[in-house]
C-alpha cells in the first residue's frame, strides 16, 4: 500500500535484460514515487522519492521506438523526470497558473492540460496553446510514427472529444457521456494509428477513428449493468490468444476484461470486484516469470495483482508439502508484521495520551481525504452521491434544506435512520444518518430533487479514526436540477419562449445560467454568444438557452421550466440591482404536448401502486385457499411478480406524488402567465388524476 492515488498514476516499466518480470512505479498524493518489484511474493523497493506536492499523473516516456522507461510525473504546475533507478534528470516548471490535471508524452513532445487550458511543449519549449469550452479530463496524441503529424485529442466534460491541429480546433466528436479517460486502441492506435478508446463517467465505452478530416465511430458499449464510471483503460493480451484484450477499471471497484472474439465488438469475458475505485490498471508480468498479471491500484493506495498462475498446483504430495511450507513461511512473516504493527500502534497511542495530558497539550486533527462525486443519472432522473474515504467510514449524516427523496441503492449495506426535522424556522427538510459496517470505504447514496426547489445538500463524513473527526461536503441542488446537457434537440416541438433584455454583461447572465442549470461550465464561454441544449431526464421535455451581453432567450416545450427560469432569473437580477425587461410567448399547444409525455408514466405508476396494494389481500387468499387457479389471470400474474413489484415500488418512493406535483405545477404555471390564480381548482384536478383519463385531463386543462 502507498498513499492515496489519483487516476492514471501507476505504470509498469518495460522488462529489461534477462529478467522477464517488470517493475511497478506508482505516484501518490503525498508526492512520493515508489518503484518496486516482487520477489518470492514480497514487494522489494527499488527506489522511493521524498514527499512533495500531490502527483496528478504519471507517464512513461523516452525516445520514439525505444523502450519507454523514463518516468515523468505531474505535480502542481511542474513536470519532473526520473530514470528507472530513481535519479531525477528533469524539473520543468510550466507557465500554467493552475495545477496540471492531465498529461501525455510522446518522444520529445509533452502535452499538458489544466482545467480549461491545453499546452503543447517540444523539448520543454512552448509550441501550442488552446482554451477549451469546458473542463478537460484527459489528453492523448495519436502516434506520430504512424500518422506522421501531431494530432492531440482532448476529452472534455461537455460530452465531446476535441481534435486539435496546432493551436486550433480541427473538429469535435460527440460521445454518449462525459469522457473521463482516453487510450490508444491496442496501445498503439490500431493498424492505422488513428483509433482511440474512450470511457465515460456514466460507464460507457467506445472506439472512434480520428482521421484528418472527420471521426468514424467503430463501436460503443452501453452500461446495461449500471456499473460505475470508467477511470482507466489498458490493452494487454491476458487471455493468451494473440489478440490484445481490453482491461477496464471503474469507480465502483469493478475490473473488467473485454475480449475481441469477432473482429468487431469486444465481449465481456471476466470481471472482478474490488472494494474501492480503481485509479489505474496495467497488464504485464510482475510477480512470477511466465505468468501474466493484471495490476490495479485503488483510490486509498492499495496495489492488487490478479494472476494467471494456477493457485492450486497439481502433482504429488511432495509438491503439496513444498507449497504448504511456502504458505506457512508467508503466514508466519505476516503474523510477525501484524504483531509489530500492533505494538507500534500501542506505543503511539500511549505517546498521544501523555502529550494530550501535559500542560502544553495540543490536540491534532487527523487529516483524511475524501473522493466525492455528485452526478445526475439519465436513466432514473436521480442524483448519485458517491463518497470514498481513505479510512473506513463510520457514519455519514445527510442534511438538506430543500425537499428531496432518498432512493434505495442495492450495493449499499449501511443502516439508515431518519430524524424528524422542523422545516419551518430552519429550512431543514431532511436529516438522515447512514451507519456503515466495518471496513466500508465507499458509500453510494441516491437522491431525487424537485425542480423549482433549490438549495444545498450537505454530507457530514466521519471515518473510524481517533480522535473523532468529521468533514463537511456541500452539493448544490439547482433550480432545474433534473436537466442534463445534450448535443441537439427536436425543433419541431411546440415551444414556449422567455426573452430577457437589460443592462447585464455576458459574464453576469452566464453566472445566472450556471446557478440555474447543471453541467454548465463555470468559466464564461469565449465569443459573443452561446447556445446550450438540455433535456429533462424525468419527463423528456427540452430546453434551449441562447444568450449574450444584454439579452437572453430561453425556449422549452414545458411551461413549468420557463416559469422556474423566469422566477429565478428575475430574483438573481434583483439581487444585483439590474433592471430586467422580461417578455414571454406561451404556446397553448405545449401544455397538451407535455401532458401526453407525462401520461404514460402516470398510468404506469398508478397501475403499479394498485397492484402493490392488492398483493397483501391476494397473498392472504393464497394462504386460505391453498390454490389460486380460480383467480383471474391478471391477479395470478400479480402474485407471481409480487417480489419484483414490491422491489420496484420500494425503489421509487413518492414517484406518483412527484408526477401529481408536476401536473399541478403545470396547471398553476399555465394560468400564472395569464395572470389568473387557479389554486382553488387543484382538488378537482387531483380527482381527475385519480381517474387517470388522458382526454379528461387535457379537457380539464383547456376548460379551466
Amino acid at each position: 500500500q502507498v498513499g492515496v492515488t489519483a487516476q492514471k498514476t501507476m505504470r509498469l516499466l518495460p522488462a529489461s535484460g534477462r529478467k522477464a518480470t517488470q517493475k511497478v512505479v506508482v505516484g501518490d498524493q503525498d508526492g512520493v514515487i515508489t518503484c518496486f518489484g516482487i520477489k518470492k511474493g514480497e514487494a522489494v523497493t527499488v527506489f522511493k522519492t521524498l514527499p512533495g506536492q500531490k502527483i496528478a499523473r504519471l507517464e512513461l516516456g523516452g525516445a520514439l521506438n525505444t523502450p519507454q522507461e523514463k518516468i515523468f510525473v505531474a505535480t502542481g504546475s511542474e513536470v519532473r523526470g526520473f530514470t528507472k533507478r530513481g535519479k531525477q534528470f528533469l524539473s520543468f516548471e510550466t507557465n500554467l497558473t493552475e495545477s496540471i490535471k492531465a498529461m501525455h508524452i510522446s518522444g520529445a513532445d509533452l502535452f499538458l492540460c489544466a482545467s480549461y487550458i491545453y499546452n503543447h511543449y517540444c523539448d520543454c519549449k512552448d509550441q501550442h496553446y488552446y482554451l477549451s469550452g469546458d473542463k478537460i479530463n484527459d489528453v492523448l496524441c495519436l502516434p506520430v510514427d504512424k500518422v506522421n503529424c501531431i494530432t492531440p485529442v482532448l476529452a472534455c466534460q461537455d460530452r465531446v472529444l476535441r481534435v486539435l491541429q496546432g493551436s486550433d480546433l480541427l473538429y469535435e466528436v460527440e460521445v454518449p457521456g462525459p469522457p473521463t479517460v482516453l487510450a490508444l486502441n491496442n496501445g498503439n492506435g490500431g493498424d492505422s494509428g488513428e483509433e482511440i478508446i474512450y470511457g465515460t463517467s456514466d460507464g460507457k465505452l467506445g472506439l472512434v477513428q480520428i482521421t484528418g478530416s472527420k471521426s468514424i465511430p467503430k463501436w460503443e458499449i452501453g452500461n446495461e449493468k449500471k456499473r460505475g464510471g470508467i477511470l482507466c483503460i489498458d490493452s494487454f493480451d491476458i487471455l493468451g490468444d494473440g489478440v490484445k484484450d481490453l482491461l477496464i477499471g471503474r469507480d465502483d471497484g469493478v475490473l473488467e476484461i473485454y475480449n475481441f472474439e469477432s473482429a468487431d465488438d469486444p465481449v465481456l469475458r471476466y470481471d472482478h470486484a474490488l472494494s474501492e475505485s480503481i485509479a489505474s490498471v496495467q497488464g504485464g508480468c510482475v510477480g512470477k516469470d511466465g505468468y501474466d498479471e493484471i495490476l490495479a491500484s485503488t483510490y486509498s493506495g492499495w496495489l492488487t495483482g490478479l494472476t494467471t498462475e494456477p493457485v492450486h498446483r497439481e502433482g504429488g504430495s511432495g509438491e503439496e508439502l513444498k507449497l504448504s511450507q511456502e504458505m506457512q513461511s508467508k503466514i508466519s512473516s505476516l503474523r510477525n508484521e501484524l504483531e509489530h504493527l500492533q505494538m507500534k500502534v500501542l506505543q503511539e497511542r500511549e505517546k498521544y495520551q501523555q502529550s494530550s495530558q501535559s500542560s502544553a497539550a495540543l490536540s491534532s486533527v487527523p487529516a483524511f481525504s475524501v473522493n466525492d462525486k455528485f452526478t445526475l443519472n439519465k436513466d432514473d432522473a436521480s442524483y448519485s452521491l458517491i463518497l470514498e474515504v481513505q479510512a473506513a467510514i463510520d457514519t455519514v449524516l445527510v442534511q438538506s434544506d430543500v425537499p428531496i427523496d432518498l432512493l434505495d441503492v442495492d450495493k449499499n449495506s449501511a443502516v439508515v435512520s431518519f430524524s424528524s426535522c422542523d422545516s419551518e424556522p430552519n429550512n431543514n427538510f431532511l436529516l438522515a444518518t447512514y451507519r456503515c459496517q466495518a471496513n466500508t470505504m465507499r458509500l453510494e447514496l441516491k437522491v431525487r430533487s424537485i425542480e423549482g426547489q433549490y438549495g444545498t445538500l450537505q454530507a457530514y463524513v466521519t471515518p473510524r479514526i481517533q480522535p473523532k473527526t468529521c468533514q463537511v461536503h456541500q452539493y448544490q441542488i439547482k433550480p432545474l436540477s433534473l436537466h442534463q446537457r445534450t448535443h441537439s434537440i427536436d425543433h419541431d416541438r411546440p415551444m414556449n419562449t422567455l426573452m430577457l433584455k437589460g443592462q447585464f454583461s455576458f459574464a453576469e447572465i452566464h453566472s445566472w445560467v450556471v446557478f440555474c442549470l447543471p453541467e454548465v461550465p463555470e468559466k464564461t464561454p469565449a465569443g459573443e454568444s452561446i447556445t446550450f441544449y438540455f433535456q429533462n431526464t424525468f419527463l423528456g421535455t427540452q430546453l434551449e438557452s441562447t444568450y449574450r451581453k444584454g439579452e437572453g432567450c430561453f425556449k422549452s416545450d414545458n411551461i413549468s421550466t420557463i416559469s422556474i427560469l423566469k422566477d429565478v432569473l428575475s430574483k438573481e437580477a434583483t439581487k444585483r440591482k439590474i433592471n430586467l425587461n422580461i417578455s414571454y410567448d406561451i404556446n397553448e399547444e405545449s401544455v397538451r404536448h407535455t401532458l401526453k409525455l407525462i401520461h404514460p408514466k402516470l398510468e404506469y405508476q398508478q397501475l403499479l401502486a394498485k397492484k402493490v396494494h392488492l398483493i397483501d389481500a391476494l397473498r392472504e387468499l393464497q394462504v386460505h385457499e391453498g390454490n389460486v387457479d380460480f383467480l383471474l389471470p391478471k391477479y395470478r400474474s400479480i402474485l407471481e411478480e409480487a417480489d419484483q413489484l414490491l422491489e420496484e415500488y420500494k425503489k421509487q418512493p413518492a414517484h406518483l406524488e412527484r408526477l401529481y406535483g408536476m401536473i399541478t405545477d403545470l396547471l398553476i404555471d399555465k394560468f400564472k402567465f395569464k395572470g389568473t390564480n387557479v389554486k382553488t381548482k387543484v382538488p378537482l384536478l387531483l380527482e381527475i388524476l385519480d381517474g387517470c383519463d388522458q382526454d379528461g385531463l387535457i379537457n380539464f386543462f383547456e376548460a379551466a
